[in-house]
């Protein structure tokens, strides 16, 4: 299992994480950040348990972020 974390509120919306992983992040429609389908908050930051499969696609997210908001870490 893999941990994906992403502290949401220094978002800037670029939507690098969509493009490399479009079914685990979304762009909102409130307030144009990006956000972590299926995501749980706690203190502003948002973290979710996925299979391994999606290691490849969310850390090119990860990489691709601007402000290095988003962690991967396996479990």
């Amino acid at each position: 299992m893999i941990r994906i974390t992403q502290l949401r509120r220094k978002c800037i919306g670029c939507n690098a994480c969509v493009e490399a992983a479009p079914h685990r992040w979304r762009i909102s429609r409130r307030d144009g950040k990006c956000t972590l389908v299926g995501g749980q908050e706690k203190r502003e930051v948002f973290t979710v348990l996925v299979h391994d499969s999606e290691w490849d696609e969310n850390t090119m997210a990860a990489k691709n972020c601007p402000v290095k908001i988003i962690r991967l870490e396996k479990v």
